[in-house]
């Protein structure tokens, strides 16, 4: 019985990783146009908050960006703000886990200001770059260093950093 369990846990450890990697490069390509967001929100819709906190929070990206394509002004506030909800509940229930802190500053620094979600730019932004080194995974380590050295909330020097690790 221990050994079925085993298998099964180290079975969807892979499957989980290898989503990861497929979901965060989605997420990179979703930000370029809408036939890349829908291809992202579409791999993310069975996901609920009783998944992994880095699926939840890559949903909650999703329904964010989906709402910028929204026809009313009301639709692109109300799918924001549900997106925004599942990446604060991924963040509530993990909260030194690094996947959902880059999902949420990379929302943040290109949310308009108008939609007031900045609050935790700075937080966030010093959360990754102490927890840098730590990240086990090169596939996430990558999307995370290629976010920070285009970033503008990154200073050089910061980008300097970063990019000799």
């Amino acid at each position: 019985m221990k050994f079925l369990t085993l298998f099964l846990s180290i079975i969807s450890f892979f499957t989980l990783s290898q989503n990861l990697s497929e979901v965060r490069m989605a997420y990179k390509e979703a930000t370029q146009d809408k036939e890349n967001m829908l291809v992202f929100y579409n791999m993310l819709k069975d996901v609920n908050k009783e998944n992994n906190v880095s699926l939840v929070a890559y949903k909650g990206a999703a329904i964010a960006l989906k709402a910028k394509y929204s026809e009313t002004l009301k639709d692109k506030k109300d799918g924001f703000i549900e997106g925004v909800s599942y990446i604060e509940f991924a963040i509530e229930k993990e909260p030194n886990a690094i996947e959902p802190r880059f999902i949420r500053l990379g929302i943040q620094e290109n949310t308009p200001k108008i939609l007031k979600y900045k609050d935790h730019i700075d937080e966030d932004k010093l959360f990754l770059l102490k927890q840098f080194e730590h990240i086990s995974s090169e596939n996430l380590k990558g999307h995370i260093k290629d976010y920070i050295l285009q970033s503008k909330v990154f200073t050089d020097e910061e980008k300097s950093v970063i990019s000799d690790q």
